[in-house]
C-alpha cells in the first residue's frame, strides 16, 4: 500500500471550489475540473518520487495476474473527481473494435496525436460510469424520438423548427435520430436562426412545471454557455437525468451524453478517446460520430448500488476494465474491503481512515488515495469515511 496523488485538471467547465473542498486546499480563482487517479500517460497519478504509470512499468507485477493476462501490463481502470460548474460538449466514446480501428488509421494517416482533428488518442475504449457525490445533472442517451416530436411541437416555435425536426413524426426510430442529429450539426450560419425560434419559445415555458418546461429550462441553460449553438437543438433530443449523491449511471461505448452541473465520482477503462457531437469549438468528426454513437433509445437505468455486505455497495459496470464500490466505514469496527487478486485504487471523500494489511498500516483523510498492488489482496480498513474503491472487472 502506498500514497496516490491525484492529479489535477483545469478546464474552463470546471468549479472554483469543489475539488480544493475535498482536498482541503485553497481555491486559488482557477477552474479546476478534474482530479485523476491512475496511470493514464496524458495525467498519471503521482507515487514516491515517480508516477504511476512509470512505477508500474518498473513493477508489472503490482497490476494483477488475471488483469495482465487480459489487458497487459497497463493499469485497465482510471478514476477521477469530476467538478461541473457549466454544461461539457456533447459526445462519446468508442468500444474497444472501434478505438483499435480508429487509432491504426490515424496513426497509418500520419495525423500527429496533439492534432486538433486528432480524434483517437489511444487505442482503448472507453465505457464509463458515473456516481453523484451531490446532486448531479447530466444528458444521457437519445429520448423516445415520438416524446421528443411532441415537446417540440409544443413548444410551437414555429415552421423551420417543425421542419427541422419532422423525420422524428415521419418514420421514427434510430434512423430519424441520426439524421435530426446530424442535419443540426451541419447548419450553416445563415439557417441558425432555427435554434433562436426555439429559444424564443423557450422563454415562453420556462417557468412550466411540466415536462415542457424542463425541455425548455435545458435549451435556455445551454445557450448560456454556448450561444445560439445549434448543439442545444441536439442535446434537446436527449434524456436529462437527475442524479442524488450514492446514484449512478453507467454509458456504454457510442452512448452520447454531456454532464451539465455537479460533482462526481466518474471511473472509466484508461483511455481519453472523445468524439465530440455539439456544444463546442473542437474538431467534430461527423462520419466517426455516425460509425460509434449509438442512436437506439431509452431511458438510461439509475443505479443505487448493490449491497453486497455491511458498509459496501458495488455498482454493476458491465465491463471488464473496472468495476467500483462505495464503503462507508464507521463505528471504529475494521471493515474488510473487497477483495482482489489485481491492483485497486481508494480515495477517500468524507472523514478518516486507517487501512491495514497485516502489520502494515495507511491513514488516510478526505481527498486522500492509496495505491494498492495486486499483492495486497486482503485489506481492512478502521474509521468514519466514504471510501470509493475500484479495480478491474476481472476476478
Amino acid at each position: 500500500m502506498d500514497y496516490l496523488r491525484g492529479a489535477v485538471v483545469n478546464y474552463p467547465w470546471g468549479t472554483f471550489d469543489a475539488i480544493h473542498q475535498l482536498l482541503g486546499t485553497e481555491p486559488d480563482g482557477q477552474p479546476l475540473a478534474e482530479l485523476w487517479f491512475g496511470a493514464h500517460p496524458l495525467v498519471p497519478s503521482g507515487i514516491g518520487d515517480t508516477t504511476l504509470d512509470r512505477y508500474l512499468a518498473a513493477h508489472p507485477d503490482q497490476v494483477g495476474p488475471a488483469s495482465t493476462s487480459r489487458f497487459g501490463r497497463q493499469l485497465p481502470f482510471l478514476m477521477k473527481v469530476l467538478s461541473a460548474r457549466h454544461p461539457l460538449s456533447l459526445q462519446a466514446h468508442p468500444d474497444r473494435a472501434q478505438a483499435e480501428e480508429g487509432y491504426a488509421a490515424e496513426e497509418a494517416a500520419g495525423i500527429p496525436r496533439t492534432a486538433h482533428h486528432r480524434t483517437y488518442k489511444d487505442n482503448w475504449p472507453k465505457p464509463e460510469i458515473l456516481i453523484a457525490l451531490d446532486p448531479f445533472e447530466t444528458l444521457v442517451g437519445f429520448r423516445d424520438p415520438t416524446r421528443t416530436a411532441s415537446l417540440f411541437s409544443t413548444l410551437n416555435a414555429g415552421p423551420l423548427v417543425e421542419r427541422l425536426t419532422a423525420p422524428l413524426r415521419g418514420r421514427g426510430g434510430e434512423a430519424a435520430l441520426q439524421e435530426v442529429f446530424l442535419d443540426v450539426l451541419a447548419l450553416p450560419e445563415g439557417k441558425r436562426q432555427v435554434v433562436d425560434a426555439v429559444l424564443a419559445a423557450s422563454e415562453e415555458c420556462r417557468d412550466d412545471e411540466s415536462e415542457l418546461g424542463d425541455f425548455a429550462r435545458t435549451a435556455l441553460e445551454l445557450n448560456v454557455t454556448f450561444p445560439s449553438d445549434p448543439g442545444i437543438l441536439a442535446a434537446l433530443l436527449m434524456n436529462r437525468v437527475r442524479l442524488q449523491p450514492g446514484a449512478a449511471v453507467y454509458m456504454h461505448p457510442g452512448t452520447m451524453h454531456a454532464h451539465l452541473s455537479g460533482t462526481a465520482i466518474e471511473v472509466m477503462a484508461s483511455s481519453d478517446n472523445v468524439l465530440r457531437g455539439g456544444l463546442t469549438n473542437k474538431h467534430i468528426a461527423v462520419d466517426e460520430l455516425v460509425r460509434v454513437v449509438d442512436f437506439s433509445w431509452g431511458e438510461p437505468t439509475i443505479i443505487s448500488g448493490t449491497q453486497t455486505s455491511p458498509g459496501v455497495w458495488d455498482y454493476p459496470t458491465y465491463c471488464h476494465e473496472f468495476d467500483v464500490w462505495r464503503i462507508e466505514v464507521n463505528d471504529g469496527v475494521p471493515l474488510q474491503l473487497p477483495e482482489s487478486v489485481n491492483a485497486r485504487i481508494a480515495l477517500v471523500t468524507r472523514g478518516e481512515i486507517t487501512l491495514r494489511n497485516g502489520t502494515a498500516t495507511l491513514p488516510l483523510r478526505q481527498g486522500q488515495s492509496a495505491f494498492l498492488p495486486a499483492q495486497d489482496a486482503q485489506v481492512s480498513a478502521t474509521g468514519d469515511a466514504q471510501v470509493f474503491l475500484t479495480s478491474t472487472g476481472l476476478g
